[in-house]
């Protein structure tokens, strides 16, 4: 029976009337719909036909661009290993099988304290990451129609690491003045440096003072405005969200950083606190939601098939095959643990995943929160990167917060290099730690029709991953994806009985 808008938004998807997992239903899938866009990740795949529909796999990203190619008229088959959505971003629940996951190696008979109450109550991101309000995310969800599935929190503050200390990122005129993050005279060159991003327009030469767009490097801009090297700092990477500092050298990255800070601000304005959302329930939320949304435009969806795999001819992929079954199509979407031969490792990530009793120390006793450490402050290459939700958003027990603390791996040693990060937490009831690969996709799946998705990085916002699905996109439809030309089919079946 479908449920409307209103109806609690964990059980939205996780119904058996909307996934029909019977394998009598899938051979009749497989026999009468035998076109199909296939999405697939090592947790989830989708199939699609491009001149009919395509596979995708059920990971946030592959979710994502389901509900895009369906609201483009495309038919989707949706794939997943697991028996979950979400794939390697997924929010695990109950506690219980979060604590028996293979990668933690703690066997499947783990049991969690008491005092973490129902296991039911949890849902732990294994990815955790914060929508910008005003950020691309946002906006596809707002086009797509997919807000109707989800609720957002906004999330309490941002702050960012100097000198041993977190500092809050100042959110208005007043928190700016007060900070102690810079000496008076620096605010002052930092508010001009902000009024000059907020007025600079790339067509409109009258704006540039001096700054080319297609020359002028950030570092141009932050000299321009005489700003220090703390600034420029918490800047870089606070505000415009850089991993590191290769961006400052970069000709034409002016451009880049200024609408970046742009967009921190515009995302700033909508809520105040911080540019920063997060969805109740956790992020296993979104790929649930564009999963609904591709079904309703009628897509398909297959969970806990472990035997999922990608069909080949003469090296193109011509359908998925999973129970014996094949459902043919002319595309594929998946991540790159699907089919690493057409990946290459870049590096790795390591987080650690923590539970703790109490906020943050230094935050205010925010209920949530993001903490970036810039990699100068820690004499590192990159940064490292702390968001903190708890029961305020339905993910854990009363009383309880959920911690991760990632960064791109350097050493022989990930875990110790989480260590400033960890510090700033302080007592921790429980502390995951695991390691993931960075695999980027070397072929473009213009030829092959495989349409590989990067892995995810080291932050904990969704800009880095907005740009790869949009490029995604682009390369399975040969242009980008344009959100006003979305046209929403009519949902009575969404409206109460």
């Amino acid at each position: 029976m479908p449920m409307c808008h209103s109806c609690k938004r964990r059980n939205v998807i996780n119904r058996t009337d909307v996934i029909d997992a019977d394998y009598e239903f899938i051979a009749y899938i497989f026999f009468f719909f035998p076109f199909f866009w296939v999405f697939i990740y090592m947790g989830n795949m989708v199939a699609a036909d491009l001149s009919c529909d395509m596979g995708v796999s059920h990971d946030n990203e592959e979710c994502i661009l389901s509900g895009m190619l369906s609201v483009s008229g495309k038919k989707i088959l949706h794939m997943d290993r697991n028996k979950y959505y979400g794939g390697e971003s997924a929010s695990i629940t109950p506690l219980e099988d979060f604590y028996r996951l293979d990668m933690f190696k703690r066997g499947e008979t783990a049991t969690i304290p008491e005092r973490f109450g129902r296991g039911r109550d949890w849902n732990v991101d294994l990815i955790p990451k914060f929508l910008m309000a005003d950020g691309q995310l946002v906006k596809m969800l707002i086009y797509t129609g997919v807000t109707r599935y989800l609720e957002f929190k906004s999330v309490e503050g941002s702050y960012v690491y100097k000198g041993g200390k977190i500092f809050k990122v100042p959110a208005d005129e007043k928190e700016a003045l007060a900070s102690s993050l810079m000496g008076l005279f620096e605010k002052r060159r930092f508010r001009n440096f902000l009024i000059f991003a907020q007025e600079f327009e790339e067509d409109n030469p009258a704006t540039w003072k001096e700054i080319d767009p297609k020359t002028s490097t950030a570092s141009d801009v932050y000299k321009k405005f005489g700003v220090d090297t703390n600034t420029t700092d918490f800047t870089g990477h606070a505000i415009a969200l850089y991993l590191n500092d290769d961006y400052m050298k970069k000709p034409g990255s002016a451009v880049e950083l200024l609408k970046r800070c742009k967009l921190y601000s515009g995302s700033l304005a909508r809520y105040g606190k911080s540019p920063y959302l997060y969805p109740l329930y956790g992020l296993g939320e979104l790929p649930q939601g564009f999963a609904r949304l591709s079904a309703i435009y009628g897509g398909t969806y297959m969970l806990d098939r472990p035997d999922a795999e990608i069909v080949f001819e003469d090296g193109v992929a011509v359908g998925v095959k999973a129970a014996g079954e094949t459902a043919h199509c002319t595309g594929v979407v998946c991540d790159p643990s699907y089919c690493k031969e057409k990946g290459k490792k870049v590096g790795e990530v390591v987080r650690a995943i923590c539970i703790m009793n109490h906020p943050i120390p230094n935050t205010k006793d925010n209920q949530s929160c993001q903490v970036i450490i810039p990699q100068h402050q820690v004499n590192r290459k990159s940064d490292i990167y702390i968001c903190v939700v708890s029961h305020a958003h339905q993910v854990c027990s009363k009383g309880y917060y959920l911690a991760i603390v990632s960064t791109t791996v350097e050493t022989e040693n990930p875990e110790e290099e989480l260590k400033p990060g960890l510090d700033l937490l302080g007592s921790l009831e429980d502390k995951f730690v695991y390691v993931s690969d960075l695999i980027m996709p070397t072929d473009d799946g213009k030829d092959s029709k495989v349409f590989m998705t990067k892995s995810y990085d080291a932050t904990t916002h969704f800009e880095t991953t907005c740009e790869d699905v949009l490029d995604t996109f682009q390369r399975i439809m040969g242009e980008p994806f344009d959100m006003g030309k979305v046209q929403h089919m009519k949902l009575e079946s969404e409206e109460c009985q």
